[in-house]
Order: C-alpha cells, then structure tokens, then sequence
C-alpha cells in the first residue's frame, strides 16, 4: 500500500485493523494545547469537558530505530521520539468523520500497549495536547481545519515542582533520571517557549485559553458555501 504525504509528513500504511465506522459528526475546531510537561495541559483539558486526544500516546516504542538520545538514554523531549505523522493523521481523521482509532502508550514502560477508539460523539471542539503539539501546527494549518494553538504560560519552577510530583507518582522513570530531566527542562523552557511561538502557537494563561476553547464552543457554525 503507497504511504501518503502530508504537507511534508509521510502518514503510514493501514495496520490492519478494521478502520472506525465514521460518525458524520466532525469538530469544528481544532484546539492544539502546548506546554511544558506538568504545565496543567492535561488538567485543563480534562475540565473542559471537550473531547481530548492525547498526542503523548504517539511516541515511538522504546526500540524503534534511530531514536535520539541523551545522559545515556532515550531522550523523550526530542521531536524525533515522536511520531508526528500519525498525530496528524488521527486529527484529520476526527476533523472529518469524528472518530479515529489512536494508540494507548505506556510512558514506563516506553511502547505503546494498545489501541482504542476515539469518537467526538457530535461536540463542536476537539483538544489535542501534549509536549510536541507545535510540531503539528503547520501541517494542520495547511489542510485547512479550523484550528486555535495555545501555548501555556506558567511558573517553571511550579511546573518542575509539579512534573517532578507526578512523574514520581506515576513511576514513569526512575528517580534520578527524573531529577536530570526536571532540571534540564527547566533550563530549557525559555527556548522550548520560544520554539512553540516561532511554530505558530500563541501563549496564554490558564484562564485565557479556558476562555478560548469556550469560545470555540460556543461559535456558531460558518454557513455551508452557496447556501
């Protein structure tokens, strides 16, 4: 089967599975949710109440080639730890029938373990955030969906206090790998800040991107061309 290209991304082939049966309820808009790992993306998507993809469930397995690496291990804050292509197809996917299959990834044990259905079930406005959501504004952008990118503005102190507080919780990786990872992070942040806007995200605090996913909400509809 040919593999087809997105605005530069090469989508892969099928896996086999049965393809989800389209609902014929799409989203409107499209809200990408950047930030720093243990920013709050997560927590504000879930309040919500909108349909969530998790872009994380994109990460390549542990042993997929060429991953890049860094202290001696995986370096899971590169891009290219990242498949992108398939994050883009499973939006267009919601974008134009409003339902995809997407990946289930265990972060502690690095491979995904799984798959499972996402169905918008008719709601005007899908969130998908994580880490690398501003590798896909572009892509996204030139398909023509309607879209919003937001990248969060918080305290990167806070943020390292709360990634470390969770990470720890959740076992992700081991302890000292995760006290590396925070500080670096937290050096890097102005940069990674830096790069999301440059790739077209917008910052915004908490309260404001909770205010522009409500306004997205409740837009009302553009009327069909030639109605």
């Amino acid at each position: 089967m040919p593999r087809h290209k997105i605005t530069g991304m090469t989508v892969p082939p099928s896996t086999g599975r049965r393809a989800p049966v389209p609902t014929g309820r799409s989203a409107g808009t499209v809200i990408l949710l950047a930030g720093a790992s243990g920013s709050g993306k997560s927590r504000l998507a879930a309040a919500t109440g909108c349909p969530r993809l998790n872009l994380d469930d994109f990460y390549h397995d542990g042993d997929h080639a060429d991953l890049p690496h860094t202290f001696g291990i995986v370096d899971w804050d590169d891009p290219r730890s990242w498949d992108g292509a398939a994050a883009v197809a499973a939006v267009l996917g919601l974008c134009h029938s409003g339902v995809a299959d997407v990946p289930r990834y265990d972060i502690a044990l690095n491979r995904r373990t799984g798959h499972r259905t996402v169905d918008l079930g008719g709601a005007p406005v899908l969130i998908a955030e994580g880490v690398f959501a501003p590798e896909i504004v572009a892509p996204l952008r030139a398909s023509g969906v309607s879209m919003d990118a937001v990248y969060l503005d918080r305290s990167r102190t806070a943020t390292l206090l709360r990634r470390f507080l969770r990470d720890v919780a959740e076992h992700r990786k081991p302890v000292g790998v995760l006290v590396r990872r925070g500080l670096t992070l937290w050096r890097d942040e102005p940069r990674i800040r830096a790069r999301a806007i440059a790739l077209g995200c917008r910052p915004a605090t908490m309260a404001a991107a909770a205010r522009a996913v409500q306004a997205a909400a409740t837009a009302r509809p553009a009327s069909p061309r030639g109605g």
